[in-house]
């Protein structure tokens, strides 16, 4: 992990998730990306002048650069090599443009972890950047003094097709010297025996070289409630799983169990793309 990149509209959110991003590029040696996306109204835009001729876009551009400047002075980035970006796009292709440009590693925005909201990057922005993006996205809710993650909740299906992210999250895991706690959520609709929860997860590991992690069955009403009820029961640090990356009407019948999480959930959330 040696890029993370860290979208900003200069508010208490995205500096919380600068601070975490602060603290992890210290402790591995990372160049923090800071991204500033400035939206401009299409029909304010003349397609034969380039955004940045634009009135508008020179003001607005003059100002991130001065936010920028003010920000980049803060005590806790002291010491850390920092990228300046301003683009001109929607949030979610300027994200993903700049992680394809610099080959980021890791993702970290803030979210108040509420529904309805507007702010730019909460609500209907984070939830699609967790949804598509092919990087890992951390989401985090509140100030951390100190990020330090202990205790890695990994909730799962364990179907094959979750293993490629499985790997990811222990490579993760492995580089915050985090202890994995496996978690199968089971559901009225969706029963297995314990027996064949814990085959289903003992094979699923097999592939990876990796012991430091216990194997937890845990039965609620609700994949989500059982994640969030599991992580409080044993005073997780951070939770992470897969998304599907689902878009469209597929989306809007299965739901994202991802999305609900960041929204939801009181911990940090670090996404993993199938």
């Amino acid at each position: 992990m040696k890029k993370l990149l860290v979208p900003t509209d200069f508010s208490p959110q995205a500096e919380n998730a600068l601070k975490v991003a602060a603290q992890l590029a210290k402790k591995h040696h990372c160049d923090i990306h800071l991204l500033n996306i400035i939206e401009l109204p299409l029909h304010k835009v003349d397609p034969i002048i380039p955004y940045n001729d634009l009135p508008e876009a020179i003001y607005f551009m003059k100002l991130a650069r001065k936010r920028f400047e003010q920000l980049t002075r803060k005590n806790y980035l002291t010491g850390i090599k920092i990228h300046e970006h301003v683009e001109f796009d929607d949030i979610f292709r300027g994200v993903m443009a700049l992680c394809e440009k610099e080959k980021i590693d890791l993702i970290i925005m803030g979210s108040k972890g509420s529904n309805g909201l507007t702010e730019m990057l909460i609500g209907s922005n984070t939830e699609k950047v967790v949804r598509t993006s092919d990087v890992p996205v951390l989401v985090i809710k509140k100030e951390h003094e100190n990020f330090n993650i202990d205790t890695f909740v990994f909730a799962s299906d364990f179907n094959d097709e979750s293993k490629a992210t499985y790997k990811t999250a222990i490579d993760f895991a492995a580089l915050l010297k985090a202890k994995v706690h496996l978690l199968l959520v089971n559901t009225p609709n969706k029963f297995m025996t314990t027996i064949e929860a814990e085959e289903r997860i003992k094979n699923f590991t097999e592939s990876v070289d990796f012991k430091n992690f216990t194997i937890n069955i845990y039965n609620d009403e609700t994949i989500e409630a059982g994640i969030m009820n599991f992580a409080q029961s044993i005073k997780a640090d951070l939770i992470g799983m897969s998304t599907h990356g689902r878009q469209g009407i597929s989306h809007f019948f299965n739901g994202s169990i991802s999305e609900d999480l960041v929204n939801h959930a009181k911990r940090p959330v670090l996404t993993f793309k199938i």
